[in-house]
């Protein structure tokens, strides 16, 4: 059953496609948040940390995984604007990540402290914007265009 499942979303979602594209960074997103979500948790609830420093490791955890899953699953079918030049291209990276990770730590700011909500929902809520914001960044600024056959 899995595997008819699996061959009837690449047969609705090809890898080519921006449908695709955005239904494999849901998936890598969401590997990288069980990373992140499981780091925060252990660091906030287990080691003590304050919930800004416990958020921020989870979110260093889970952009080394995004960066490997989207280079080797998510946009292979894309032209990497800086395939020849790796650093460059994980820099890039990076840097939508980390103006992901700085507004992640500003909604969770809000959310907790300002809003006096959850940390675990704050945590929730943050994650799918911010998902959001790094598909589109880097989509438009290290994968565009599809790979000539």
């Amino acid at each position: 059953m899995f595997s008819k499942v699996v061959t009837t979303l690449r047969h609705k979602f090809p890898r080519g496609a921006l449908a695709g594209q955005f239904l494999r960074y849901l998936v890598t997103g969401g590997l990288a948040f069980v990373v992140d979500f499981g780091l925060f948790a252990l660091c906030l609830y287990v080691c003590g940390w304050h919930y800004l420093l416990a958020n921020l490791v989870g979110l260093v955890a889970g952009l080394v995984l995004n960066y490997a899953m989207s280079i080797v699953w998510v946009f292979t079918a894309c032209n990497r604007t800086l395939e020849k030049q790796k650093t460059v291209e994980f820099i890039l990276f990076a840097i939508v990540g980390i103006a992901g990770v700085g507004i992640n730590q500003q909604l969770m700011f809000l959310m907790v402290d300002g809003l006096s909500l959850n940390e675990m929902l704050s945590k929730m809520v943050a994650a799918v914007l911010v998902l959001m914001w790094n598909f589109g960044a880097r989509k438009l600024m290290l994968f565009r265009g599809k790979k000539s056959a």
